[in-house]
């Protein structure tokens, strides 16, 4: 039933009215411990208040209660705790009642088609999936559940099995220990998109009483799925994207799930194909815990998230390490090569998959095979696929774009085979619309037995295809405020865009935000405009190389503004000479304010071309 014809509508309005209008602390406290039954996060707040009237004390429930928690396309993704603004029981329960009245509003089947329901190992994730399975339940839909932990693409992937009405997902993915998430997936079992967002975001703030904590000791009507859909996964895998058979003679690797829960869908999928010997498991990280204990970061592409992995590798005499993130939807790879650990780049790894995916294709048509690739990943794929024969297409960053445009293309009648952005994401369209880290494993594994060395082959393909040499970083912002004074300043330079930059020509400025695109002809860019800020930059070649791309975009899940820089050249010494010049320009003459933290990835190397 819509909360539109429910008699509670009056109460959830003046809640929403008074959390949108009072400022007064006092009052925002006494409504949240009015809402909020859950007694640990209760006592949070009672504990502030029994804390006294200080500035800190008053400043902690300001920041708390003052603002409520802004549901997008990424969903929820926030710090756990008491209050408006973050994760919590009462949070996931108004969410979760506002996603079913709007898929009962907009599916006519929902409450039948039912609802996926799947967490990870963080702490609260199985809590927050059951009060969302609760919240469901009281509105009359059906759950699709996973009675213990999964990774991310298992819900996806049951959405389209199972033919759903969407699909919710408990988890943070690589965020620091302390943030939990809620992600939700379409009935296409794409990521939502706008006007998505903004139409659950409306029902959420119908849904301001939390009505389905009534039903939190009772039983929600579930319906197990785990082991048929994890076996038809596991299957599903094998048949697509190793029809050929997994090769024998594949080396034997060092393999991290990051504290998270990607172990056993390792094994599962090895088991399937007969390699479990293949693998040795970092075992200081093979079990699932929330805390993250080893690593600062359980973020693969964080510097030092691989040294576990690296050292164990070592002792095993161990050429290869594979890693998946805690949720693994994300996939990173190491290799020793003569003595030395190299560390892919997402873009690397992604142009790699690429490859072994158009080395698959049979009978090959330019204008109906298609891969997909972001606005600020490589621009190798472009070069591979000019000179191969098949399509690319452009996305703006996010598997919420490349899914949807994958169906797009797929309803056109066209084939699409791959689609990767650089932030270690992998999509095989054929078992899920969503990164998959470890069917991205499981199709590396496969390739290596062809290629030898990964980082040989990398080296044949830039022999080949032309020396890309990409420096992706980013920079802690104080706040949003300083992140927006930053864009503006850059954007006012020059009327419409800045000549130049370092000596070097700008051949190109696409402004994804204010919507401007110096190479179209109405100056409008192809693409759908960002909700971030996100400015791209095409510099001219030097003597020494062919030119830069670099895009910074303010991230929309944490307070960082990242750099996403490439520089192509006929070598790789200078390809990484210009691409280190240029990201040193723009640090000294964009960043050059102590609100603004640069991640020390690239220092040494930025000062060795100076």
């Amino acid at each position: 039933m819509s909360t539109c014809s429910d008699p509670t509508v009056t109460l959830n309005t003046i809640v929403s009215l008074t959390m949108e209008s009072f400022k007064d602390i006092k009052a925002m406290t006494e409504l949240w411990l009015w809402l909020d039954k859950d007694p640990a996060t209760r006592s949070e707040i009672e504990n502030l208040v029994k804390a006294g009237s200080s500035d800190q004390v008053q400043q902690e429930l300001q920041q708390r209660l003052s603002t409520r928690l802004t549901f997008g396309t990424a969903g929820l993704r926030a710090q756990m705790g008491a209050g408006f603004s973050r994760i919590n029981s009462l949070t996931i329960i108004q969410t979760s009642q506002g996603l079913a009245d709007y898929l009962l509003e907009k599916y006519p089947n929902a409450a039948v088609a039912g609802v996926v329901v799947g967490h990870d190992e963080r702490h609260n994730s199985a809590k927050f999936a059951y009060l969302t399975a609760v919240a469901l339940t009281f509105k009359g839909i059906k759950v699709w559940w996973y009675e213990t932990s999964v990774h991310t693409p298992l819900v996806p992937f049951a959405v389209t099995r199972l033919q759903a009405a969407g699909g919710v997902m408990i988890t943070a993915s690589h965020n620091p220990a302390h943030d939990n998430g809620y992600k939700v997936y379409a009935s296409n079992g794409c990521q939502i998109n706008t006007p998505a967002d903004v139409e659950i975001a409306a029902c959420i703030t119908r849904n301001m009483v939390p009505n389905a904590w009534a039903m939190a000791e009772e039983t929600p009507l579930k319906q197990a799925i785990l082991t048929p859909l994890k076996g038809d996964y596991i299957a599903t895998i094998r048949e697509k994207m190793l029809s050929e058979g997994m090769p024998e003679d594949i080396p034997k690797f060092v393999y991290t799930p990051m504290h998270g829960v990607g172990l056993q869908f390792m094994q599962d999928a090895l088991t399937a194909s007969g390699l479990t010997a293949s693998m040795i498991v970092v075992v200081e990280q093979a079990l699932p815990d929330p805390d993250f204990p080893t690593v600062k970061f359980p973020n693969p592409e964080e510097k030092g998230a691989l040294d576990l992995a690296i050292a164990t590798a070592d002792r095993n005499n161990i050429c290869l390490v594979l890693a998946n993130d805690p949720d693994a939807d994300r996939f990173a790879v190491a290799e020793k090569v003569n003595g030395r650990w190299h560390q892919f780049s997402g873009d690397q790894v992604g142009i790699l998959l690429a490859y072994h995916c158009f080395q698959k294709i049979d009978s090959l048509d330019p204008g109906e095979d298609y891969m997909l690739t972001t606005a600020v990943s490589s621009e190798m794929l472009y070069h591979i696929a000019e000179e191969e024969g098949f399509s690319v297409l452009e996305t703006l960053t996010g598997f919420k774009w490349l899914g949807n445009e994958t169906l797009a293309l797929r309803n056109r009648g066209k084939r699409v085979h791959f689609a990767y952005e650089e932030a270690l994401g992998y999509m095989f369209p054929e078992i899920v619309l969503d990164k998959d880290g470890i069917a991205a494993a499981m199709t590396f594994i496969s390739a290596v037995s062809s290629w030898g060395s990964p980082y040989a082959m990398l080296q044949q393909l830039y022999s080949r295809y032309g020396y890309f040499e990409t420096m992706n970083t980013y920079w802690k912002s104080a706040d949003s405020t300083i992140t927006a004074k930053l864009f503006d300043k850059i954007r006012h330079i020059a009327n419409p865009h800045p000549p130049s930059l370092g000596g070097r020509n700008i051949s190109r400025w696409r402004d994804m935000t204010i919507g401007y695109d110096s190479a179209t002809a109405d100056r409008k860019p192809r693409l759908p405009l960002s909700k971030d800020h996100m400015i791209t930059c095409w510099l001219s070649e030097s003597c020494s190389d062919l030119g830069l791309r670099f895009t910074i975009r303010a991230s929309g899940t944490e307070p960082k503004i990242k750099i996403y820089l490439e520089c192509q050249s006929h070598d790789q010494q200078s390809a990484k000479k210009g691409a280190a010049q240029v990201l040193k320009e723009i640090a000294d003459t964009w960043f050059n304010d102590p609100s603004f933290t640069m991640e020390d990835k690239y220092s040494s190397l930025m000062n060795t071309f100076i």
